[in-house]
């Protein structure tokens, strides 16, 4: 059965290859992102009955606050960049003026045209980890960084 490109476009998933990550607007090449999520911490709340004659306490299990999210990003060790871009953030955590960013992922069709956008606001390294080094592999270098946030927004595009 053939299938229209408007239905492949609106009823298919989207590869999680073609994605694009700008960082205070600059677009910096990640080979891995994880831990775009959206959570509530839960309250618990503990009532007596009144209306029904049931022993013990009912237990109400309520949304409170927004979970702030760690992001993990992947990157390989480029000469000109990584040290400019990574190591030189996390520095200004060390002496104690954290500088927090915005940082965008978006995931792109088959264009290159933004489909749907996920933004991190106030983002602050916490983390950054040099490449695993191993004279038997020829694999890249990849270094990695841990971010902490104050939430993360989606927006379709």
């Amino acid at each position: 059965m053939a299938v229209s490109e408007d239905i492949i476009r609106s009823e298919y998933p989207l590869p999680v290859y073609n994605y694009r990550v700008e960082i205070d607007g600059e677009t910096i090449a990640f080979s891995e992102i994880s831990g775009l999520s959206v959570a509530y911490e839960t309250t618990t709340f503990k009532e007596s009955p009144t209306a029904s004659n049931a022993a013990g306490p009912r237990i109400l299990l309520m949304p409170s606050q927004i979970q702030q999210p760690t992001i993990s990003l992947k990157k390989g060790l480029v000469r000109k960049t990584s040290i400019a871009v990574l190591y030189d953030w996390i520095k200004t955590t060390a002496t104690n003026v954290i500088a927090k960013k915005d940082i965008v992922v978006r995931l792109c069709d088959e264009n290159g045209d933004p489909v749907v956008s996920w933004t991190i606001h106030n983002a602050f390294p916490t983390k950054l980890d040099a490449p695993s080094f191993d004279a038997n592999s020829n694999d890249a270098a990849l270094e990695s960084m841990e971010l902490r946030a104050d939430k993360v927004t989606i927006a379709e595009n």
